[in-house]
């Protein structure tokens, strides 16, 4: 591969994770007048979130492993092109029943994009740069995180909703275009594994494998669902997730190779990874409601505060990930923990009367951790799998985070409850702002468990390992 090759290759692997970031933004910021546009409520426009969550956690896994055989660039450029036909047929809809379909749509192009993206940068970078590939990825992620507040605010001032949808359009069709450009410049990675047997039924088992977890996590979903249909489908997830890894284990061509977690530093990368997104999702929870409705700040200004985390990402990625490849991955990302144990602390001394300045600290402080943690972790899952293994890293990543965080918001909502309903001394009552003293000490308490769990990720982080190119060593090796 030409360095121009390799340069282009990165660069569409970066617009993706940029578009990626930028839409997830956008798209929350304009939440309420896309809800008032289509005629629907809170409730109704949270199943758009929630079909697009459930086509991109459960399809990320399935979509790298098919990279992994065919090959990511072609998997890559149907991901850009479902993107953007999904954007204008979101653009277009009438009604939220509509903009759901056309957002479990969306959903399949982000996983399908999400799933190659970071393996086709570290496929253009040269041979121990995993850790640089790495850090320019979340530097494009948080760029689009960046970018889409102001941008998803200037859209909902002064034009259409529909416009959320459609800015994605051009970009969409700029990704299509640079897959091309690569497609012809360099030969698919992996066009001679093509006869390789696809787990189409695996992949089955697991798709439905994460439908059931989200539903019973996601308490919008689960709101909706009574007592007992609950029991019977936490049963159906139990007998699913059996099957699935007994047939993991012994078909030829698996969709997720159990034996790659008896590597200590995959295995150990991945429950800190984890532990990671379950703090994210606690911390992350809370703080609009905090800062809108306890402390009465603007809308503006707290849009400004919440611009505190995405430029220190920017900032700090790329070193990290250089950091990664020339001493390892196990310092930088365990350092990268210690920023999420302070940010946790803090939030633990938030009070009803604090001043806006310390939630702004905390919001710094994990755009640092995720500048540390995240290019190192994902190099050490890299180099832990084998080169035919890496679309299947890239989509566990995704898809581990994105169940980590949707465990930490469903984990932070039922703390918040028990502790309110203590703290007010009302039982069965509903977690509400407007009691900002027992609101306040309930949200400590999903900051305490938030500690927590970045104390397991920091003894998992520590102990997975020294070596840049760890190779196949088991989880019981020195």
């Amino acid at each position: 591969m030409t360095a121009r090759t390799e340069w282009l290759v990165l660069g569409n692997a970066m617009l993706g994770n940029f578009l990626s970031g930028l839409s997830t933004r956008t798209f929350l910021i304009g939440l309420p007048t896309v809800a008032a546009g289509l005629g629907t409520d809170i409730l109704g426009i949270s199943w758009a979130l929630i079909a697009f969550q459930l086509a991109s956690i459960s399809l990320s896994i399935v979509f790298g492993r098919l990279g992994d055989i065919y090959g990511r660039q072609g998997i890559y450029g149907l991901g850009f092109l479902t993107i953007t036909v999904s954007a204008v047929l979101c653009g277009l809809a009438q009604n939220i029943v509509q903009l759901v379909a056309f957002r479990v749509l969306q959903g399949v192009g982000a996983a399908m994009t999400q799933s190659a993206a970071r393996a086709l940068a570290v496929d253009a970078m040269p041979e121990g740069s995993i850790g640089k590939a790495q850090g320019f990825m979340t530097l494009a992620f948080h760029c689009g995180f960046l970018v889409g507040p102001p941008l998803g605010g200037f859209i909902v001032d002064h034009l259409s909703w529909r416009w959320i949808f459609f800015l994605l359009v051009p970009i969409g069709l700029a990704g299509v275009a640079f897959t091309s450009l690569g497609l012809r410049a360099r030969m698919a990675p992996h066009r001679g594994e093509v006869h390789r047997p696809v787990d189409y039924a695996g992949a089955l088992m697991f798709i439905a494998l994460m439908v059931l977890v989200i539903t019973l996590l996601d308490r919008r979903i689960a709101g909706h669902v009574s007592t007992g249909p609950r029991g019977m489908l936490a049963v159906a997830l139990g007998g699913i997730l059996v099957g699935f890894l007994v047939r993991e284990s012994r078909v030829p061509s698996p969709l997720m190779n159990l034996s790659l977690f008896r590597i200590r530093m995959f295995a150990y990368s991945v429950v800190s990874l984890l532990s990671i997104a379950v703090t994210y999702g606690l911390v992350d929870f809370m703080m609009p409601f905090y800062l809108q409705e306890v402390l009465h700040l603007a809308p503006s200004f707290i849009g400004i505060i919440f611009l505190a985390a995405p430029i220190c990402t920017i900032a700090l990625a790329p070193v990290s990930g250089y950091l990664a490849d020339r001493i390892g991955p196990r310092i930088p990302a365990t350092m990268g923990v210690i920023p999420f144990l302070a940010a946790s602390v803090l939030g633990i001394l938030l009070g009803a009367d604090s001043h806006w300045s310390l939630p702004t600290a905390m919001l710094a402080l994990i755009g640092v951790g995720n500048a540390l943690f995240n290019a190192p972790n994902h190099a050490a899952v890299f180099n832990a799998v084998p080169k035919e293994e890496r679309g299947f890293a890239t989509g566990a990543i995704y898809t581990i985070f994105g169940f980590g965080h949707m465990l930490g918001v469903s984990l932070s909502g039922v703390l918040l409850t028990i502790a309110f309903q203590h703290y007010s001394g009302m039982p069965g009552a509903t977690p509400s702002p407007r009691n900002g003293g027992a609101f306040v000490s309930s949200m400590n308490v999903s900051y305490g468990a938030a500690l927590m769990m970045s104390l397991v990720a920091l003894g998992f982080s520590a102990m997975r390992g020294d070596a840049k190119n760890p190779g196949p060593r088991t989880m019981g090796s020195a």
